[in-house]
Protein backbone atom coordinates (compact mmCIF):
# COMPACT_ATOMS: atom_id res chain seq x y z
CA UNK A 1 0.00 0.00 0.00
CA UNK A 2 0.87 3.47 -0.92
CA UNK A 3 1.40 5.46 2.37
CA UNK A 4 -0.22 9.04 2.41
CA UNK A 5 3.28 10.93 2.35
CA UNK A 6 4.16 9.37 -0.56
CA UNK A 7 0.97 9.70 -2.21
CA UNK A 8 1.17 13.97 -1.15
CA UNK A 9 4.92 13.68 -2.63
CA UNK A 10 3.07 12.12 -6.02
CA UNK A 11 0.57 14.85 -6.02
CA UNK A 12 3.11 18.01 -5.80
CA UNK A 13 5.01 16.09 -7.81
CA UNK A 14 2.75 15.85 -10.75
CA UNK A 15 1.22 19.49 -9.69
CA UNK A 16 4.65 20.96 -10.07
CA UNK A 17 5.49 19.31 -13.24
CA UNK A 18 2.18 20.22 -15.34
CA UNK A 19 2.85 23.56 -14.28
CA UNK A 20 6.19 23.67 -15.65
CA UNK A 21 5.57 22.15 -18.40
CA UNK A 22 2.79 25.12 -19.28
CA UNK A 23 5.22 27.54 -18.62
CA UNK A 24 7.67 25.91 -20.93
CA UNK A 25 5.09 25.45 -23.71
CA UNK A 26 3.60 29.30 -23.51
CA UNK A 27 6.96 31.09 -23.24
CA UNK A 28 6.62 31.75 -20.00
CA UNK A 29 10.28 29.70 -19.66
CA UNK A 30 12.33 31.50 -22.47
CA UNK A 31 14.43 29.00 -24.83
CA UNK A 32 18.10 28.67 -23.40
CA UNK A 33 17.01 30.61 -19.65
CA UNK A 34 19.00 28.83 -16.81
CA UNK A 35 16.65 26.58 -14.53
CA UNK A 36 17.64 27.53 -11.39
CA UNK A 37 17.03 25.29 -8.75
CA UNK A 38 16.91 27.65 -5.79
CA UNK A 39 14.77 29.85 -7.71
CA UNK A 40 12.13 27.51 -9.49
CA UNK A 41 11.67 25.77 -5.86
CA UNK A 42 10.57 28.83 -4.49
CA UNK A 43 8.31 29.33 -7.75
CA UNK A 44 6.92 25.89 -8.19
CA UNK A 45 6.78 24.91 -4.09
CA UNK A 46 8.37 21.78 -4.40
CA UNK A 47 11.54 20.48 -2.94
CA UNK A 48 15.20 20.67 -4.82
CA UNK A 49 14.95 16.75 -5.63
CA UNK A 50 11.41 16.65 -6.89
CA UNK A 51 12.58 19.14 -9.40
CA UNK A 52 15.87 17.37 -10.88
CA UNK A 53 13.24 14.67 -10.96
CA UNK A 54 10.70 16.67 -13.32
CA UNK A 55 13.74 18.43 -14.99
CA UNK A 56 14.94 15.03 -16.38
CA UNK A 57 11.40 13.89 -17.57
CA UNK A 58 11.06 17.68 -19.33
CA UNK A 59 15.16 16.84 -20.74
CA UNK A 60 13.14 13.51 -21.60
CA UNK A 61 10.61 15.38 -23.82
CA UNK A 62 13.09 17.51 -25.67
CA UNK A 63 11.59 20.32 -24.07
CA UNK A 64 14.70 20.61 -21.57
CA UNK A 65 18.36 20.32 -22.05
CA UNK A 66 20.55 18.92 -18.92
CA UNK A 67 24.23 20.34 -19.11
CA UNK A 68 25.48 17.75 -16.90
CA UNK A 69 26.90 19.31 -13.82
CA UNK A 70 25.69 22.55 -14.82
CA UNK A 71 22.07 21.79 -14.36
CA UNK A 72 19.35 22.40 -17.05
CA UNK A 73 18.29 24.83 -19.14
CA UNK A 74 15.14 25.57 -21.35
CA UNK A 75 16.19 24.11 -24.93
CA UNK A 76 16.79 26.26 -27.57
CA UNK A 77 14.79 26.77 -30.82
CA UNK A 78 15.60 26.99 -34.07
CA UNK A 79 14.64 27.30 -37.48
CA UNK A 80 15.68 23.63 -38.63
CA UNK A 81 14.04 22.45 -35.25
CA UNK A 82 10.87 24.25 -35.99
CA UNK A 83 10.63 22.63 -39.79
CA UNK A 84 11.91 18.84 -38.26
CA UNK A 85 8.86 18.93 -35.51
CA UNK A 86 6.51 20.26 -37.86
CA UNK A 87 7.39 17.47 -40.93
CA UNK A 88 7.23 15.08 -38.64
CA UNK A 89 3.82 16.56 -36.88
CA UNK A 90 2.55 16.56 -40.37
CA UNK A 91 3.63 12.65 -41.13
CA UNK A 92 2.07 11.40 -37.55
CA UNK A 93 -1.41 13.67 -38.18
CA UNK A 94 -1.50 12.50 -42.04
CA UNK A 95 -1.26 8.90 -40.71
CA UNK A 96 -3.86 9.23 -37.69
CA UNK A 97 -6.02 11.02 -39.82
CA UNK A 98 -6.55 8.71 -42.96
CA UNK A 99 -7.12 5.85 -40.01
CA UNK A 100 -9.23 8.09 -38.17
CA UNK A 101 -11.38 9.05 -41.41
CA UNK A 102 -12.06 5.23 -42.27
CA UNK A 103 -12.84 4.20 -39.03
CA UNK A 104 -14.63 7.34 -37.54
CA UNK A 105 -18.65 6.99 -36.55
CA UNK A 106 -21.22 9.13 -35.67
CA UNK A 107 -20.02 9.46 -32.10
CA UNK A 108 -16.60 10.66 -33.57
CA UNK A 109 -18.47 13.17 -35.78
CA UNK A 110 -20.32 14.45 -33.06
CA UNK A 111 -16.73 15.03 -30.78
CA UNK A 112 -14.77 17.00 -34.13
CA UNK A 113 -18.01 19.39 -34.89
CA UNK A 114 -18.12 19.97 -30.88
CA UNK A 115 -14.42 20.26 -30.96
CA UNK A 116 -14.38 22.97 -34.11
CA UNK A 117 -17.62 25.02 -32.48
CA UNK A 118 -15.20 25.84 -29.37
CA UNK A 119 -12.50 26.60 -31.49
CA UNK A 120 -13.86 28.73 -34.20
CA UNK A 121 -15.44 30.82 -31.29
CA UNK A 122 -12.60 31.56 -29.78
CA UNK A 123 -11.28 31.96 -32.97
CA UNK A 124 -13.59 35.02 -33.98
CA UNK A 125 -12.94 36.85 -30.42
CA UNK A 126 -9.20 37.21 -31.93
CA UNK A 127 -10.75 38.22 -35.23
CA UNK A 128 -12.24 40.90 -33.75
CA UNK A 129 -9.69 42.30 -31.21
CA UNK A 130 -11.03 40.96 -27.84
CA UNK A 131 -8.46 39.64 -25.84
CA UNK A 132 -7.72 36.18 -25.60
CA UNK A 133 -5.88 33.95 -23.45
CA UNK A 134 -3.00 31.79 -25.93
CA UNK A 135 -3.45 29.31 -23.46
CA UNK A 136 -7.04 28.81 -24.23
CA UNK A 137 -6.63 29.77 -27.60
CA UNK A 138 -4.43 26.47 -27.83
CA UNK A 139 -6.32 24.17 -26.04
CA UNK A 140 -8.93 24.42 -28.14
CA UNK A 141 -7.00 24.06 -31.58
CA UNK A 142 -5.41 21.01 -29.90
CA UNK A 143 -8.81 19.46 -29.22
CA UNK A 144 -10.22 20.02 -32.59
CA UNK A 145 -7.06 18.60 -34.16
CA UNK A 146 -7.04 15.56 -31.43
CA UNK A 147 -10.62 15.42 -32.43
CA UNK A 148 -9.76 14.62 -36.27
CA UNK A 149 -7.44 11.64 -35.36
CA UNK A 150 -9.19 10.29 -32.25
CA UNK A 151 -10.80 7.51 -34.29
CA UNK A 152 -7.38 6.31 -35.71
CA UNK A 153 -7.82 3.47 -33.34
CA UNK A 154 -3.82 3.65 -31.63
CA UNK A 155 -3.19 5.38 -28.34
CA UNK A 156 -0.02 4.97 -28.95
CA UNK A 157 0.20 6.82 -32.25
CA UNK A 158 -1.81 9.42 -30.19
CA UNK A 159 0.55 9.46 -27.69
CA UNK A 160 3.30 10.65 -29.82
CA UNK A 161 1.75 13.17 -31.53
CA UNK A 162 0.91 14.96 -28.49
CA UNK A 163 4.11 14.85 -27.86
CA UNK A 164 5.30 16.62 -31.17
CA UNK A 165 2.06 18.90 -31.35
CA UNK A 166 3.25 20.33 -28.12
CA UNK A 167 6.93 21.13 -29.04
CA UNK A 168 5.00 22.17 -32.21
CA UNK A 169 3.56 24.95 -30.33
CA UNK A 170 6.14 25.82 -28.19
CA UNK A 171 7.12 27.46 -31.37
CA UNK A 172 3.98 29.24 -31.75
CA UNK A 173 3.68 30.65 -28.49
CA UNK A 174 7.25 31.74 -28.59
CA UNK A 175 6.98 33.68 -31.23
CA UNK A 176 3.28 34.27 -31.09
CA UNK A 177 1.76 33.23 -34.34
CA UNK A 178 -2.08 33.62 -35.47
CA UNK A 179 -2.69 33.70 -39.08
CA UNK A 180 -6.35 34.69 -38.41
CA UNK A 181 -9.08 34.30 -41.26
CA UNK A 182 -6.82 31.80 -43.24
CA UNK A 183 -6.59 29.58 -40.48
CA UNK A 184 -9.53 29.64 -39.36
CA UNK A 185 -11.12 28.98 -43.26
CA UNK A 186 -8.62 25.84 -42.86
CA UNK A 187 -10.04 24.99 -39.83
CA UNK A 188 -13.82 24.91 -41.60
CA UNK A 189 -12.42 23.10 -44.24
CA UNK A 190 -10.78 20.67 -42.24
CA UNK A 191 -14.13 19.96 -40.34
CA UNK A 192 -15.94 19.28 -43.77
CA UNK A 193 -13.76 17.11 -45.27
CA UNK A 194 -14.14 14.64 -41.91
CA UNK A 195 -18.00 14.87 -42.47
CA UNK A 196 -17.88 14.20 -46.09
CA UNK A 197 -14.43 11.65 -45.40
CA UNK A 198 -12.44 13.68 -48.22
CA UNK A 199 -9.22 11.91 -46.91
CA UNK A 200 -7.06 13.33 -50.07
CA UNK A 201 -8.29 17.06 -49.18
CA UNK A 202 -7.67 17.16 -45.39
CA UNK A 203 -4.64 16.20 -46.11
CA UNK A 204 -3.81 18.39 -48.62
CA UNK A 205 -5.53 21.24 -46.17
CA UNK A 206 -3.71 20.02 -43.01
CA UNK A 207 0.08 20.30 -44.87
CA UNK A 208 -0.66 23.80 -45.91
CA UNK A 209 -2.10 24.73 -42.74
CA UNK A 210 1.14 23.27 -40.94
CA UNK A 211 3.27 25.10 -43.38
CA UNK A 212 1.97 28.32 -43.60
CA UNK A 213 2.45 28.91 -40.17
CA UNK A 214 6.12 27.62 -40.14
CA UNK A 215 6.71 29.86 -42.85
CA UNK A 216 5.01 32.53 -41.19
CA UNK A 217 6.83 32.00 -37.56
CA UNK A 218 10.34 32.33 -40.11
CA UNK A 219 9.03 35.53 -41.42
CA UNK A 220 9.14 36.88 -38.05
CA UNK A 221 12.74 36.65 -38.25
CA UNK A 222 12.49 36.02 -34.23
CA UNK A 223 14.37 32.64 -33.96
CA UNK A 224 18.26 31.65 -34.84
CA UNK A 225 19.00 30.52 -38.58
CA UNK A 226 20.63 27.38 -37.33
CA UNK A 227 20.71 24.96 -34.40
CA UNK A 228 22.82 25.73 -31.40
CA UNK A 229 25.52 23.67 -30.55
CA UNK A 230 24.98 21.62 -28.01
Amino acid sequence: MISATAQDHDSIGETAYHRIRADLLFGRLKPGERLKLDRLRVDYATSVSTLREILNRLASEGLVAAEGQKGFEVAAVSVPDLREVAEMRLFLEHHALELSFAAGDLEWEGRVVAAHHKLARIEQRLLAGTAADPAEWKRYDWEFHHSLISACGSAELIDIHAGVYDKYLRYQMVVGIFRGEVAAREHADLLACALERRTADAKAILATHIRACVDAIEARHALPETRVAA
